[in-house]
């Protein structure tokens, strides 16, 4: 999986991940998001950014196409991934679920990925993880 650019100091912010009455921080200020779509058992993957406004989105890629998970006009397919930039929006939060019908939520920063149950050192299951800005303790 491609990660984002190794990046520290975000000026004091962090990533913020809230699952099941814990949170977690990660002093990052990128990171990429991967998954395998439930459906068609794709690979996904987006590159953040953790600025003082929200998480923003960068890019994303998809390692083909199927249900639910069309790339718009703009894609460009290279390396076998349909890449594109979507406009970047702020986001005070993302929320992460899981069916259970897929594989884990990865995150990704310097080149290394953990799932989110690794992050949280216990089985995340099907319950909602929250990403969010916060400052670094």
């Amino acid at each position: 999986m491609a990660a984002a650019p190794a990046q520290r100091g975000g000026g004091g912010l962090s990533l913020c991940l809230a699952s099941a009455g814990v949170v977690k921080t990660l002093s990052i200020a990128a990171f990429t998001l991967a998954w395998t779509h439930s459906i068609e058992k794709t690979a996904w993957q987006e590159d953040w950014l953790v600025t003082p406004a929200g998480l923003t989105l960068q890019q994303a890629r998809i390692k083909g196409t199927g249900a639910g998970m069309e790339p718009p006009p703009e894609a460009r397919l290279t390396d076998g991934w349909f890449q594109w930039s979507p406009p970047p929006v702020p986001r005070a939060e993302v929320v992460l679920g899981n069916s259970g019908a897929a594989d884990e939520w990865h995150l990704c920063e310097a080149g290394r990925c953990q799932t989110l149950s690794e992050i949280f050192g216990h089985p995340i299951g099907a319950n909602v993880t929250t990403m969010s800005v916060c400052e670094d303790p």
